[in-house]
């Protein structure tokens, strides 16, 4: 890993989730080596920009105005450019993520507050990628949606080998899908053949009529995505770069580069779902197309070519699965940035994936598979009313001299972010205010639980807003001292360091594997190192038998595992060591705690046999489980190398 003490703080910056500095940047190459070298981290980001509910938004947009709302796309995509080069600036300059700056920024109140916000807009974001994947598997199989849900949680599996063989071979994945599914989308526009002088004028802004502001913030919840700026700022520190002047402006223009090209990428794709549905659905009249299904079913009566709905499909399949990947990365970042709790990637993975089922299969149960298409856009006007608390504290970061030193934005961008930031709290204040005031207009009768629910919610929201906003501009003009850059496990205190007592009871677990040459060597040298030490020799029993009886269980595996005991001991002996054994019955880890209790033992040697992935997930991880349960000591030896290639 690359880690380096902050310049301003001395202090190391905490970890993000991806090891940072794995990508090397060559040092004396052409302009393209280095470009190539930066690639890849906005392109994980762009798929935020083209998952399925993008679909949804920009099929209902066109479907229902035709090319009328083209602009927004566009207003969209210059934001979308704009927020995240300054997340990559930030995370370049800074060695920090956004969700660590926010945790510096404002302190552990707000920051747990903004953390649960970035939640839902990942639950959000996930909702949208689990009924886009579902439903591409329905129209290409014939699967049932609520099928097709539970399969999306198979995907945990696909990210886990992609992180496993590193960032490069995840954006080359990335990049296979974002490239497979704007070929689809091109298919779709050549056949469907739009007129192009009216979609030219859907570039100038108009808002044509009901419905048009609802459709508008959800296009521009689903293009710029709250937890990309997490993630991007998180992604660019994998790249090592060198930590001066000139290697810092040199990452932050390239990084620039790699983000224009890669929304741009994203904006062509969203632009020709619009276009599509604006070109099929609007001019053939079926003016109320708002669901992904409905706009398969009717391509290919509509083009008259059965590749139109095939390639459809195949697309939103790309999308959902690729953007399932960056929103995991985005929710480890973002959970250990504001509140500091490190999951491994598959409980993670499953935690978001749980969170984001339980709307989608309510939703299929109990209105049925017609409401997806409300559900997928519901879930884009969420992330949009979400982006207010990630662009804000994203904007004060770049601007403040006192985090990013000589690499401060300029007032022309500074101006242009706060700009798009008005444009964005505006929208979604509107909204809010609409959409309260329909409810309460219908609730009749039951409009006191609005008043007691959604409306302090509302109001709870707008002040969270406000003090967001208004805090870092205090201290500015306060002159408060820089904030502090706090390393992830809190300010440096050093422990009291005493010599500790040596054993006098050594535990050696030992499973009659190629592992115990090294266990039983290594618990020699340590009975051997402190005199009069005794070693216990420990063994499980863990046949369905022996779980099942415990002690009574005295088969011919218990009597052949008690004579191994008496030959290892004898060993011991001889090798001028005294030492003792111990039988349990049942399930390993619990038995090993039992029996450690029951003989006082001061340390605990275990062995490693080297399983990868699938073999911890079929034979389990006892070392990683016991280690919680025990308060003694514990040394992990590996088995020779011989030995590991044969188990």
């Amino acid at each position: 890993m690359n880690l380096r003490l902050d310049p301003r703080s001395g202090e190391r910056p905490p970890l993000s989730s991806e090891e940072r500095g794995s990508v090397l940047i060559p040092k004396h190459p052409s302009f393209w080596r280095r470009l190539f070298a930066f690639a890849g981290p906005a392109y994980l980001v762009s798929v935020g920009y083209m998952d399925p509910g993008n679909w949804a938004t920009d099929i209902a947009a066109g479907a229902k105005f035709g090319y009328a709302l083209i602009w927004v796309l566009l207003m969209s995509n210059i934001m979308a450019v704009l927020l995240q080069s300054l997340s990559a600036r930030l995370g370049i300059v800074t060695q920090m993520d956004l969700a660590q700056v926010c945790r510096s920024m404002f302190g552990k109140k707000i920051s747990f507050a903004l953390w649960i916000l970035a939640e839902v807009a990942i639950a959000a974001c996930d909702l949208a990628e689990i009924l886009g994947s579902a439903i591409g598997l329905q129209l290409l199989f014939g699967l049932p949606l609520l099928a097709g849900v539970v399969i999306t949680a198979l995907d945990t599996f696909l990210l886990l080998f992609l992180q496993s063989r590193g960032v490069r071979m995840m954006e080359a994945f990335i990049i296979v899908l974002v490239g497979t599914i704007g070929v689809s989308l091109g298919i779709e526009i050549l056949l469907s053949k739009p007129h192009w002088g009216e979609l030219a004028s859907g570039f100038a802004p108009t808002l044509p009529g009901d419905g048009a502001l609802y459709l508008a913030i959800g296009i521009l919840g689903a293009t710029v995505m709250p937890h990309n700026l997490y993630l991007h700022s998180g992604l660019v520190q994998s790249r090592r770069i060198a930590r001066v002047p000139g290697g810092i402006r040199n990452g932050i223009r390239f990084n620039i580069i790699d983000s224009v090209v890669a929304l741009n990428g994203a904006f062509f794709v969203n632009a020709a779902l619009l276009v599509m549905a604006a070109a099929t659905f609007y001019r053939a009249g079926y003016h109320d197309v708002t669901e992904i299904q409905d706009a398969y079913h009717l391509l290919e009566p509509i083009l008259g070519v059965h590749l139109a709905p095939v390639a459809f499909a195949v697309a939103l399949i790309a999308s959902g699965q690729s953007s399932t990947i960056t929103g995991t990365l985005a929710g480890q970042i973002v959970m250990e940035g504001f509140v500091r709790i490190r999951l491994r990637p598959v409980a993670r993975r499953l935690l978001t994936r749980a969170v984001a089922l339980v709307p989608a299969v309510a939703t299929i149960l109990w209105a049925g598979e017609a409401a997806t298409g409300d559900l997928l856009v519901l879930s884009q006007v969420v992330l949009s009313l979400q982006l207010s608390f990630a662009v804000i504290p994203l904007i004060h970061a770049v601007s403040d001299r006192r985090w990013m030193g000589q690499y401060v934005v300029g007032r022309t961008i500074r101006w242009a972010a706060w700009l798009v930031a008005g444009v964005i709290v505006a929208l979604n204040l509107q909204l809010a205010y609409e959409e309260i005031t329909s409810w309460l207009h219908d609730a009749g009768e039951w409009s006191w639980l609005l008043w007691g629910t959604a409306v302090p919610l509302a109001l709870g929201l707008v002040a969270l807003l406000g003090a967001v906003t208004i805090i870092p501009f205090v201290e500015r003009l306060r002159g408060d001292a820089t904030p502090v850059q706090q390393d992830v496990h809190g300010p440096l205190t050093l422990p009291d360091v005493s010599p500790a007592e040596a054993p006098r009871r050594i535990a050696a677990a030992v499973d009659f594997s190629n592992a115990d040459g090294a266990v039983l060597s290594q618990a020699v040298a340590q009975a051997r190192h402190s005199r009069g030490a005794k070693v216990v020799l420990l063994h499980v029993v863990e046949s369905s038998g022996a779980r099942l009886l415990g002690e009574e269980h005295l088969d011919r595996e218990t009597e052949s595992d008690q004579e191994r005991l008496e030959a290892y001991a004898a060993e011991m002996e001889a090798q001028g060591v005294d030492a003792e054994y111990d039988l349990g019955f049942g399930a390993p880890v619990e038995e090993l705690v039992g029996l450690l209790e029951r003989h006082k033992a001061d340390l605990v040697i275990l062995g490693s046999h080297g399983h990868g992935t699938v073999g911890d997930f079929m034979h389990g991880t006892s070392v990683e489980r016991l280690r919680h349960r025990i308060a003694i000591p514990l040394l992990v030896v590996p088995a020779e190398p011989e030995a590991s290639e044969s188990t």
